[in-house]
């Protein structure tokens, strides 16, 4: 992979995030006729991330670039010209006054994306609910995701927010290091983000500062670790069949 982390990936025949995007022998995305650049911040090799013994796939050989689309300017649209995505983002920006809240805007495939400190993230969603021109009053989805390659910003906590008054959706995300996993809790804002909150912090171990009752959701209570990280070992459980037992997925030899 070379030095420049930046990739022309064709916007037509990929993936959200790009992991899945076709690649040559050499490892290098493939670059066909209208492209648009987006950033690669991590190579991926073989299947579900199974490194040695444990592929038993046969796809030991995949590489596959995760690309992420990079920082928009404005105007961000809909459609060439200033949009409704241009009318949040200066209102948002006008009642978050000198605070630098929003660190920076993506739009990408007719969606926009406004990611924001998470020292600022409660006031933020106030905003975005209370104000007459925003009127967001529903938190549709609150979840988490891992990149462990983003030193100091590895949880990512992503909000989709919908307008019911405006008809209008959007996303809010925040992120939170490795070292000090805490985000504000958005439940005083958005009751429905309660038990995805939970959800959140089982999973991915992320804690959510004032939240009314944060406890595991889906694992015991004294499970150790976090399932959907990353860094969290493949595992499983042993299953015997007739006297026969085939071994845990990381316990079992390559056929690559």
């Amino acid at each position: 992979m070379a030095d420049d982390k930046t990739r022309t990936v064709d916007d037509h025949t990929t993936t959200q995030d790009r992991s899945h995007d076709p690649v040559p022998d050499g490892g290098a995305p493939v670059v066909p006729a209208g492209t648009e650049t987006f950033e690669v911040v991590d190579v991926r090799q073989g299947m579900f991330g199974v490194r040695g013994t444990g592929d038993t796939s046969g796809y030991g050989g995949i590489t596959r670039p995760v690309a992420m689309p990079p920082a928009s300017q404005p105007p961000f649209g809909p459609g060439d010209g200033p949009g409704w995505f241009d009318d949040v983002h200066d209102r948002l920006a006008e009642l978050a006054d000198g605070t630098d809240a929003i660190e920076r805007v993506v739009v990408d495939r007719g969606e926009i994306t406004f990611v924001v400190r998470r020292e600022t993230l409660l006031d933020v969603v106030r905003h975005l609910r209370d104000d007459a021109a925003l009127r967001y009053e529903l938190c549709s989805s609150l979840s988490a995701v891992h990149f462990p390659h983003e030193t100091g910003r590895e949880l990512h906590v992503v909000l989709h927010l919908l307008s019911m008054t405006h008809r209008r959706r959007i996303r809010v995300e925040t992120t939170c290091p490795d070292a000090d996993p805490h985000v504000p809790s958005v439940v005083a804002v958005y009751p429905t983000a309660d038990w995805q909150e939970r959800e959140a912090y089982d999973m991915f171990g992320i804690v959510f500062d004032g939240h009314p009752a944060l406890t595991r959701i889906l694992m015991p209570d004294d499970w150790q670790g976090h399932p959907q990280r990353k860094d969290y070992p493949l595992g499983g459980i042993p299953v015997e069949y007739k006297g026969g037992t085939v071994p845990s997925p990381d316990q079992r030899r390559s056929y690559s």
